[in-house]
Parts: C-alpha cells; sequence; structure tokens
C-alpha cells in the first residue's frame, strides 16, 4: 500500500510540473502577448517580423514606456524582434542579405535609426552589440492617422514596412 501510495504521489507530482511548465511557456498569456506578420513583396522576397505586442496603457512613450531616445529599443517586447527576409533585398535603398536578423530602433528627434542585427536569438537589447549589425539606416517618423493601443508591424504588396503605436508611424521600404 506504501508502495502504490507513493507511485501516485510522484505522478501527480510529475503531472503538475509538466502542466505548470506547460503553461509557463504559452506565450499567448503574457502582456506582451506574441504576433507576427508575412508579406511576400513585389520582388518575391517574404519579409516575416515575429514580435511581442507591448500596449501603452495609458503611458506615455518615451517616458513612462520604450522607445527612450537615444536608446536601443527591440522595437517590441520579450525577446528581441525577428525580421525575416527569404531573399536579398533592399531598405531604404542598402543591400540587406537574406536571412534572420533582431530588429532594433533607435529614437532621436527628427529621425530614428533602424538597425538589422546579425544575432537575432536573443532577449531584448540587453546583449545588443553594435559590432552585430547587418545593416543601420535612418528614416523620418510619420503620425498614424489612427490610435494603436498595442504595437503593430504591417507589410504592404509594394514593400512597406511600418511600426504602429500610439500616434507613431515608422514606416519604410524594402525592396
Amino acid at each position: 500500500m506504501k508502495k502504490l501510495l507513493t507511485i501516485l504521489t510522484l505522478s501527480a507530482l510529475s503531472f503538475m510540473t509538466v502542466q505548470s511548465k506547460a503553461q509557463d511557456e504559452d506565450k499567448s498569456k503574457r502582456p506582451s502577448p506574441p504576433a507576427k506578420v508575412s508579406e511576400t513583396i513585389k520582388s518575391g522576397a517574404t519579409i516575416t517580423i515575429d514580435y511581442s505586442q507591448p500596449a501603452l496603457k495609458g503611458r506615455t512613450m518615451g517616458k513612462d514606456v520604450e522607445p527612450m531616445t537615444g536608446k536601443v529599443w527591440r522595437a517590441g517586447a520579450n525577446e528581441a524582434t525577428i525580421f525575416e527576409v527569404t531573399k536579398p533585398v533592399t531598405v531604404e535603398g542598402k543591400l540587406l542579405p537574406a536571412g534572420k536578423y533582431a530588429f532594433f530602433t533607435i529614437a532621436n528627434e527628427g529621425e530614428w535609426t533602424i538597425i538589422f542585427s546579425k544575432t537575432w536569438d536573443q532577449m531584448g537589447a540587453f546583449d545588443y552589440k553594435e559590432a552585430d549589425d547587418a545593416l543601420r539606416v535612418t528614416v523620418k517618423p510619420g503620425k498614424s492617422g489612427k490610435f494603436y493601443e498595442r504595437l503593430t508591424y504591417t507589410i504592404s504588396k509594394t514593400g512597406k514596412v511600418s511600426l504602429l503605436w500610439g500616434n507613431l508611424d515608422l514606416s519604410f521600404m524594402v525592396k
């Protein structure tokens, strides 16, 4: 009887551990849930952006929540945002080879720097190293026509990629 009780107890503990681990890995339950957008552009390259969607929740960008002026931001939440292209492309006229990249930005007054890092598998911007940059381009931010509570990326067939959050529209061209 003691053996049976011990086996049942161990089985129950194992089951609870597995269930707990499975819940921990369910990224959809995070405050900033995962999102993914993908589009095949005119050149035939497919662009995929895999990111987590923070929400503003009444906070102000640059004051209460990232992006902070002059600091590298993962352009999402949780793990670094991943930007993947299946063929070589140009971003704002500069060559970006096919592959996976961590996608970062730096907000500055009047223009932003967009960064594609060769080290794509990293947590946030904590491990970011400028030496790993595959490409940097600068773009001018705009204002979106509507308010986006959650960070949202869009990709058009023409290759226009937009980061939309709050009233921010940070768009750039990929060809």
